[in-house]
């Protein structure tokens, strides 16, 4: 195989399709876009979703949800993922360097999900009112 010997896979490509050339062809007279009207003119169209002056779908429709910004820099963390640290002072540089939570977090908040049986003391995190209380039952403390 040679690079001039590459062709296309038949039927792959197909002729353009030429308008205005004659009654013939189909294409016409009116190349295909009937007769007067804006968009039977050049340059005579309009913006997507132009309904002719009627209020457009968009604009009828009520806006609905949000979407914050906020959300990457947020990260939540059970009480199940904290056991399984080999330390006992927890911040977010450890749950950063464990890759428990997004490096690009600022927020971390543990959530009473799972069970902790070990000794824990957390330092910049927010604690659920809940899982304050399982930290505090096994003799961990919240800073």
């Amino acid at each position: 195989m040679e690079l001039n010997s590459i062709q296309p896979a038949d039927g792959a490509t197909h002729y353009k399709r030429r308008v205005g050339r004659g009654i013939g062809t189909g294409l016409g007279k009116t190349s295909g876009r009937g007769h007067k009207g804006q968009k039977s003119r050049t340059g005579g169209f309009h913006k997507v979703g132009f309904e002719g002056g009627q209020m457009p779908l968009q604009r009828r429709l009520p806006k609905r949800g949000f979407k914050s910004l906020a959300t990457p820099f947020k990260a939540e963390i059970r009480l199940s993922q904290l056991e399984s640290l080999p330390i006992a002072e927890i911040d977010i540089l450890v749950l950063k360097q464990a890759g428990l939570v997004s490096q690009l977090a600022k927020v971390v908040r543990v959530i009473l999900s799972g069970k902790i049986t070990k000794t824990v003391n957390l330092k910049g995190l927010i604690v659920t009112k809940g899982a304050k209380a399982a930290i505090e039952a096994v003799g961990g403390s919240v800073a």
